[in-house]
Protein backbone atom coordinates (compact mmCIF):
# COMPACT_ATOMS: atom_id res chain seq x y z
CA UNK A 1 0.00 0.00 0.00
CA UNK A 2 2.54 2.37 0.52
CA UNK A 3 4.50 1.81 -2.40
CA UNK A 4 1.18 1.87 -4.37
CA UNK A 5 0.56 5.42 -2.31
CA UNK A 6 4.03 6.85 -2.99
CA UNK A 7 3.63 5.97 -6.86
CA UNK A 8 0.54 7.78 -7.13
CA UNK A 9 2.14 10.94 -5.80
CA UNK A 10 5.05 10.45 -7.85
CA UNK A 11 2.43 10.49 -10.94
CA UNK A 12 0.57 13.34 -10.01
CA UNK A 13 3.73 15.17 -9.37
CA UNK A 14 4.89 14.33 -13.15
CA UNK A 15 1.52 15.69 -14.53
CA UNK A 16 2.73 19.29 -13.02
CA UNK A 17 3.97 20.38 -15.97
CA UNK A 18 0.25 19.71 -17.40
CA UNK A 19 -2.25 20.40 -14.54
CA UNK A 20 -2.17 23.29 -12.25
CA UNK A 21 -0.99 22.67 -8.41
CA UNK A 22 -4.69 22.28 -6.85
CA UNK A 23 -5.41 19.26 -9.30
CA UNK A 24 -2.31 17.88 -8.62
CA UNK A 25 -3.25 18.40 -4.65
CA UNK A 26 -6.54 16.62 -5.51
CA UNK A 27 -4.70 13.55 -6.97
CA UNK A 28 -2.70 13.60 -4.38
CA UNK A 29 -6.10 13.86 -2.06
CA UNK A 30 -7.58 10.74 -3.97
CA UNK A 31 -4.48 8.69 -3.52
CA UNK A 32 -4.51 8.58 0.52
CA UNK A 33 -8.06 8.55 1.09
CA UNK A 34 -9.59 6.76 -2.02
CA UNK A 35 -7.25 4.97 -4.26
CA UNK A 36 -6.44 2.25 -1.82
CA UNK A 37 -9.86 1.84 -1.18
CA UNK A 38 -10.56 1.65 -4.65
CA UNK A 39 -8.22 -0.90 -5.95
CA UNK A 40 -8.54 -3.41 -2.81
CA UNK A 41 -9.53 -6.29 -2.99
CA UNK A 42 -9.44 -6.28 -6.44
CA UNK A 43 -6.26 -7.92 -8.60
CA UNK A 44 -7.35 -5.04 -12.48
CA UNK A 45 -8.96 -1.51 -11.11
CA UNK A 46 -10.79 -0.47 -14.08
CA UNK A 47 -10.50 3.49 -14.08
CA UNK A 48 -11.87 5.51 -17.26
CA UNK A 49 -10.47 8.85 -18.53
CA UNK A 50 -13.00 10.89 -20.14
CA UNK A 51 -12.29 13.05 -23.19
CA UNK A 52 -10.76 16.71 -22.44
CA UNK A 53 -11.82 19.52 -24.55
CA UNK A 54 -9.58 20.59 -28.01
CA UNK A 55 -7.66 17.33 -27.61
CA UNK A 56 -5.26 17.96 -24.47
CA UNK A 57 -5.34 15.16 -22.74
CA UNK A 58 -4.39 16.44 -19.13
CA UNK A 59 -4.48 13.26 -17.55
CA UNK A 60 -2.72 11.32 -19.80
CA UNK A 61 0.31 10.66 -17.47
CA UNK A 62 -1.59 9.16 -14.89
CA UNK A 63 -3.34 6.96 -17.19
CA UNK A 64 -0.13 5.64 -18.51
CA UNK A 65 0.83 5.39 -15.34
CA UNK A 66 -1.84 3.04 -13.76
CA UNK A 67 -1.82 1.00 -17.12
CA UNK A 68 1.95 0.36 -15.56
CA UNK A 69 0.80 -1.33 -12.57
CA UNK A 70 -1.08 -3.56 -13.96
CA UNK A 71 -4.38 -2.22 -14.37
CA UNK A 72 -6.86 -1.98 -17.36
CA UNK A 73 -7.08 1.63 -18.62
CA UNK A 74 -9.85 3.19 -20.91
CA UNK A 75 -8.90 6.35 -22.56
CA UNK A 76 -11.44 8.14 -24.03
CA UNK A 77 -11.19 11.35 -26.17
CA UNK A 78 -13.31 12.74 -28.82
CA UNK A 79 -10.38 14.39 -30.72
CA UNK A 80 -7.84 12.10 -32.78
CA UNK A 81 -5.12 14.46 -31.35
CA UNK A 82 -5.39 14.11 -28.16
CA UNK A 83 -5.56 10.20 -28.12
CA UNK A 84 -2.09 10.65 -30.29
CA UNK A 85 -1.23 11.99 -27.44
CA UNK A 86 -1.60 9.61 -24.75
CA UNK A 87 -0.39 6.59 -27.41
CA UNK A 88 2.99 8.37 -27.99
CA UNK A 89 3.06 8.41 -24.07
CA UNK A 90 1.80 5.42 -23.58
CA UNK A 91 4.26 3.71 -26.22
CA UNK A 92 6.67 5.63 -24.67
CA UNK A 93 6.43 3.95 -21.23
CA UNK A 94 5.86 0.92 -22.97
CA UNK A 95 2.59 0.43 -21.66
CA UNK A 96 -1.13 -1.00 -23.02
CA UNK A 97 -3.93 1.82 -22.94
CA UNK A 98 -7.76 1.26 -24.46
CA UNK A 99 -7.89 3.75 -26.66
CA UNK A 100 -11.48 5.28 -27.40
CA UNK A 101 -11.93 7.65 -30.33
CA UNK A 102 -15.63 8.13 -29.53
CA UNK A 103 -18.34 10.78 -28.71
CA UNK A 104 -19.07 11.38 -25.35
CA UNK A 105 -22.74 11.49 -25.53
CA UNK A 106 -23.03 8.24 -26.94
CA UNK A 107 -20.99 6.65 -24.36
CA UNK A 108 -21.71 3.29 -23.62
CA UNK A 109 -22.32 3.89 -19.24
CA UNK A 110 -22.36 0.19 -18.51
CA UNK A 111 -23.42 -0.42 -15.26
CA UNK A 112 -21.09 -0.73 -12.32
CA UNK A 113 -18.51 -0.99 -14.83
CA UNK A 114 -15.66 1.41 -13.14
CA UNK A 115 -13.60 1.90 -10.09
CA UNK A 116 -12.80 5.23 -11.09
CA UNK A 117 -13.70 8.30 -13.71
CA UNK A 118 -11.83 10.90 -14.68
CA UNK A 119 -13.38 14.26 -16.62
CA UNK A 120 -11.25 17.09 -17.08
CA UNK A 121 -12.47 20.41 -18.89
CA UNK A 122 -15.55 18.21 -20.51
CA UNK A 123 -17.19 21.64 -20.58
CA UNK A 124 -17.75 21.62 -24.42
CA UNK A 125 -21.16 19.68 -23.02
CA UNK A 126 -24.38 22.24 -22.64
CA UNK A 127 -26.40 21.56 -19.45
CA UNK A 128 -28.65 18.30 -21.45
CA UNK A 129 -25.60 16.84 -22.98
CA UNK A 130 -24.06 17.61 -19.41
CA UNK A 131 -27.00 16.15 -17.31
CA UNK A 132 -27.18 12.98 -19.60
CA UNK A 133 -23.11 12.59 -18.53
CA UNK A 134 -23.84 12.93 -15.35
CA UNK A 135 -26.51 10.77 -15.27
CA UNK A 136 -23.98 7.81 -16.77
CA UNK A 137 -21.03 8.93 -14.33
CA UNK A 138 -23.67 7.82 -11.43
CA UNK A 139 -24.38 4.61 -13.01
CA UNK A 140 -21.33 3.13 -14.69
CA UNK A 141 -18.68 4.00 -11.49
CA UNK A 142 -19.16 1.01 -8.95
CA UNK A 143 -20.18 1.12 -5.41
CA UNK A 144 -17.02 3.06 -3.85
CA UNK A 145 -15.65 4.20 -7.47
CA UNK A 146 -13.98 7.66 -7.51
CA UNK A 147 -14.98 10.49 -9.38
CA UNK A 148 -12.24 12.89 -10.24
CA UNK A 149 -14.17 16.23 -12.11
CA UNK A 150 -12.49 19.47 -12.86
CA UNK A 151 -13.50 22.62 -14.64
CA UNK A 152 -14.50 25.99 -14.85
CA UNK A 153 -16.70 28.15 -12.81
CA UNK A 154 -19.64 30.81 -14.54
CA UNK A 155 -17.27 33.38 -13.69
CA UNK A 156 -14.36 31.82 -16.35
CA UNK A 157 -16.56 33.71 -19.18
CA UNK A 158 -15.68 37.34 -17.52
CA UNK A 159 -12.04 35.97 -17.23
CA UNK A 160 -11.43 35.06 -20.72
CA UNK A 161 -8.46 32.82 -20.24
CA UNK A 162 -9.87 29.47 -21.31
CA UNK A 163 -12.77 27.38 -21.87
CA UNK A 164 -16.28 28.23 -24.18
CA UNK A 165 -17.93 31.78 -23.58
CA UNK A 166 -21.12 29.83 -21.88
CA UNK A 167 -21.87 30.13 -18.20
CA UNK A 168 -24.20 27.88 -18.76
CA UNK A 169 -21.51 25.37 -19.27
CA UNK A 170 -19.47 25.97 -16.42
CA UNK A 171 -20.08 24.45 -12.60
CA UNK A 172 -21.39 25.51 -9.19
CA UNK A 173 -20.84 23.73 -5.92
CA UNK A 174 -24.78 23.64 -5.55
CA UNK A 175 -25.27 21.97 -9.12
CA UNK A 176 -22.50 19.62 -8.16
CA UNK A 177 -23.95 18.73 -4.75
CA UNK A 178 -27.56 18.39 -6.73
CA UNK A 179 -25.84 15.77 -9.49
CA UNK A 180 -23.72 13.63 -7.56
CA UNK A 181 -26.23 14.02 -4.19
CA UNK A 182 -25.79 10.76 -1.82
CA UNK A 183 -22.29 11.01 -2.34
CA UNK A 184 -19.40 11.42 -0.37
CA UNK A 185 -17.58 14.36 -0.73
CA UNK A 186 -13.91 13.99 0.04
CA UNK A 187 -13.37 17.02 -2.19
CA UNK A 188 -15.18 19.88 -3.65
CA UNK A 189 -14.17 23.64 -4.29
CA UNK A 190 -14.63 26.63 -5.90
CA UNK A 191 -11.78 28.73 -6.04
CA UNK A 192 -9.39 31.07 -8.15
CA UNK A 193 -6.06 30.19 -9.39
CA UNK A 194 -3.47 31.41 -11.91
CA UNK A 195 -2.63 28.77 -14.76
CA UNK A 196 -0.02 28.58 -17.29
CA UNK A 197 -1.03 26.02 -20.17
CA UNK A 198 -0.04 28.39 -22.88
CA UNK A 199 -2.25 30.01 -25.87
CA UNK A 200 -5.72 30.57 -24.55
CA UNK A 201 -5.40 28.94 -21.33
CA UNK A 202 -3.26 31.21 -19.42
CA UNK A 203 -3.84 33.94 -16.64
CA UNK A 204 -6.05 34.15 -13.40
CA UNK A 205 -8.53 31.36 -13.90
CA UNK A 206 -12.28 30.40 -11.91
CA UNK A 207 -12.09 26.39 -10.94
CA UNK A 208 -14.05 23.84 -9.51
CA UNK A 209 -12.65 20.56 -8.08
CA UNK A 210 -14.80 17.56 -7.44
CA UNK A 211 -13.83 14.62 -5.64
CA UNK A 212 -16.84 12.34 -5.13
CA UNK A 213 -17.20 8.67 -3.94
CA UNK A 214 -20.39 6.53 -4.80
CA UNK A 215 -21.93 5.05 -1.24
CA UNK A 216 -20.44 1.23 -1.16
CA UNK A 217 -23.62 0.47 -0.19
Amino acid sequence: VDAFVTSMNRAAEAAAPLARDVFVDSIRKMTFEDAVTILRGREHARPMFAPRGLGRALVDPHAAWLAGQGHRVTAMDSSDVGLAKLRRLADARGVAVDFRLADIDAWDWAPDAWDAVVAVFIQFAGPAMRRRIFEGIRRTLRPGGVLLLHGYAPRQVDYGTGGPPSRENMYTVPMLEQAFAGWEFLRLADYDAEIDEGAGHSGRSALVDLVARRPAG
